[in-house]
């Protein structure tokens, strides 16, 4: 039985190596898309470059961050965890050395397969070595501080961004790394679950990541009108076909399909594509449409989109609580509904809008929907499945958010008519931009309507801390395998 005590100085050493390592991945989240106007015009690149930039880190990361937590559970979750930090930071390192767009990219794909071997381990290690008692706090603390790191990433990306150059962005992670990995591997107990058996499932991994990459490369580049768009778009669904069979087939598949036997699981996924597909759109061109179009400097971007992620830390566990009293069908409804108010009010952001009044709103509103939602969402997912099968859902729902993610950011400038310099003229993006917020904002009503259709029974009291204290935007908690 884990027997490290949160009071006890392993247990601080404990806490601190999990939150810098977490907090390494969180910040990349949130930091990367403030800088993306300073990086296309430092390479030359164009709005496709920019798109690869973030959508090839989402890429390895939403198509290995179910195998991964499995890797940790088979190999040993220190060894995969510590694994994970150097390769990020590695990967970091080249991010900020790129010279050209091209590498930048490359680096970013690499920077994704080190954020999923490390983000499933950080919770892992938390709930194998604390003592039973003491489990729940930890938690709730790792949780707290993974907060407060995405909300401060947006101002600290733009500081940086402003400051010393957008490579920083990058290299801030080579410091965190140098500092967790010692403290990893000197206080944090080796543990694996012994009941995992079974050979890893590598042909699911390798199509799962080539379906999604290939989809996004098609829904990028769909404007070139070239023969390798369509053979690319034709592969790639060909090789999600694939998945689902190896899936179906395979003895020890990393996605067991009778998990969506359950129609709740299903339908709250349901949900989930929709909501993070929207939110995914939104931060990806919210921050350049604050400097592109309104003015702002990188600093004032990230700093403009604060109120979301504090109003989570701050209300995510009344929210939680209400939820349990009432049950998760009308917070799911109402969560989207008010989210995409506050994506519709972000049309009144155009050239010298004002914070106060233009954009402070839209991000409020957008916060209270998010707060509303995320909480429910997370414990409704738990809710819909056995107990012993709580770390699968999580991942299935984490990894379903942040494929939904990466297909918005692939897709909605391709539908809404942004051309390669889109993101250099303000008039051009702006136009996009209003069309992007009604698709996104159409895209929660959806969500809303499945939420209110579907989820009918209440679900149990969710006594996880990590379901109540989040921070993130871009994905819901990820609960560690059991």
């Amino acid at each position: 039985m884990p027997d490290v005590r949160l009071a006890s100085p392993q247990g601080t050493w404990v806490l601190l190596a999990t939150v810098l390592g977490s907090s390494m991945a969180m910040l990349d989240s949130t930091v990367v898309n403030v800088a993306l106007p300073r990086i296309g015009r430092d390479l030359d690149a164009d709005l496709a470059a920019l798109q690869w930039t973030v959508t090839a880190y989402m890429v390895t990361l939403a198509g290995l961050i179910l195998p991964a937590g499995s890797l940790g559970d088979r190999v040993g979750r220190r060894k995969v965890f510590v694994a994970g930090v150097v390769w990020f930071a590695a990967a970091s390192l080249l991010c900020g050395l790129a010279p050209d767009a091209a590498v930048l990219v490359a680096a970013r794909a690499l920077q994704g397969v080190g954020g999923a071997l490390l983000t499933p381990g950080s919770l892992a290690l938390i709930q194998a070595s604390f003592h039973p008692d003491d489990r729940g706090r930890a938690v709730g603390l790792w949780s707290g501080f993974g907060g407060v790191g995405a909300a401060v990433g947006p101002f600290l990306g733009g500081w940086l961004v402003d400051g010393p150059g957008w490579r920083w962005v990058f290299w801030l992670n080579v410091p965190l790394a140098l500092l967790c990995v010692p403290v990893a591997l000197r206080h944090v107990p080796e543990s694996r679950d012994r009941r995992a058996h079974g050979r890893f499932d590598v042909p699911g991994a390798v199509l799962a990541a080539l379906s999604l990459g290939l989809v996004t490369y098609a829904l990028i580049e769909a404007g070139a009108g070239t023969p390798a768009v369509a053979v690319a778009a034709v592969a790639g669904v060909a090789a999600g076909a694939a998945f689902v069979r190896v899936e179906r087939r395979g003895p020890d598949p990393m996605l067991p399909l009778d998990v969506f036997a359950s129609r709740r699981f299903t339908a709250v996924n349901l949900v989930t594509l929709c909501v993070y597909a929207a939110f995914g759109g939104f931060f990806f061109l919210s921050a350049l449409q604050l400097q592109t179009v309104a003015g702002y400097s990188a600093v004032g971007a990230g700093t403009a989109l604060l109120p979301t992620t504090v109003l989570m830390l701050l209300l995510s566990a009344r929210s939680g609580a209400l939820a349990d009293r009432i049950g998760p069908r009308l917070p799911l409804t109402v969560g989207p509904l008010l989210c995409a108010a506050g994506m519709l009010l972000m049309l009144r952001v155009g050239p010298g809008a004002s914070y106060a009044v233009d954009v402070l709103p839209a991000v409020l509103v957008l916060g209270l929907g998010m707060v509303t939602l995320v909480a429910p969402l997370t414990a409704t997912v738990l809710a819909s499945v056995d107990d012993s099968r709580a770390g699968l859902a999580s991942g299935v729902n984490n990894a379903a958010a942040r494929a939904a993610g990466l297909i918005a950011v692939a897709a909605l400038p391709l539908v809404t008519g942004m051309g390669p310099e889109a993101y250099r003229s303000a008039e051009a993006f702006e136009g996009a931009f209003r069309r992007a917020m009604a698709l996104c904002a159409g895209l929660l009503v959806v969500g809303a309507g499945v939420a209110f259709a579907t989820v009918r029974r209440p679900g149990p009291d969710c006594r996880r801390p990590e379901c109540r204290c989040h921070g993130g935007v871009t994905a819901p908690p990820l609960e560690a395998g059991r």
